[in-house]
């Protein structure tokens, strides 16, 4: 597995205690979590057939996206005892799961209809960024989405009295800079008071 500053830290005591913070799946949680993701899903020009998170955590996304398409579900998760939950948490749903990096995904290219992170690329440094984004772009065959902190400029913030840890730019622009093949579909925001994300804005792009 890669490892970086960053990884060290989420696979690590740091990761435990978010997951200890974070670990609630019932419908307090998933009810407003799919709520929110229904406004994305509405974005879409066709339902996926194949989903992929990176940075899946215990699942809680995918559940939600179980309940709004019928796509087949795929998970990558580096943190093992988050990996552990996944199964428990999705369920049958979930086709696949891999206890990896997003550094290097187990996919063929053009092989998941869409593939997302949320909350995940804030917590890569800047200088390995392009590493995770190829491979989100690579696995891609016609969807990617993410949902992420927003800045207009990149800058770095303290993270719970840790530094190194929590990255803030527009992703969105990012990507298109580096990958102009990258369409628009719609952006979005994530209110903290109606959803379980904390003011995250969301880009989807079409891959063409």
């Amino acid at each position: 597995m890669t490892n970086t500053t960053q990884l060290d830290a989420w696979t690590g005591e740091f990761g435990k205690a978010y997951l200890q913070r974070n670990s609630a799946s019932d419908e307090a949680d998933l009810g407003p979590r799919t709520a929110a993701w229904t406004n994305v899903a509405r974005s879409l020009p066709q339902a996926p057939q194949s989903i992929l998170e990176v940075g899946a955590n215990i699942g809680r996304n995918l559940v939600s996206w179980s309940r709004l398409c019928d796509a087949e579900l795929h998970a990558v998760e580096p943190f093992v005892e988050a990996f552990d939950l996944l199964q428990a948490t999705v369920g049958p749903r979930l086709s696949s799961a891999h206890n990896c990096t997003g550094f290097e995904l187990p996919f063929a290219d053009n092989s998941i209809d869409l593939v997302f992170t949320s909350g995940v690329l804030i917590h890569i440094a800047p200088a390995d960024l392009p590493r995770i984004m190829s491979e989100v772009v690579r696995v891609s065959k016609k969807y990617v989405l993410c949902n992420e902190y927003f800045a207009k400029q990149p800058e770095e913030i303290n993270y719970r009295g840790h530094s190194g840890l929590l990255f803030k730019r527009d992703f969105g622009r990012y990507y298109q800079e580096q990958w102009p093949g990258l369409k628009p579909v719609n952006t979005g925001f994530f209110w903290l008071g109606n959803s379980p994300f904390d003011d995250t804005t969301w880009w989807l792009f079409e891959k063409v």
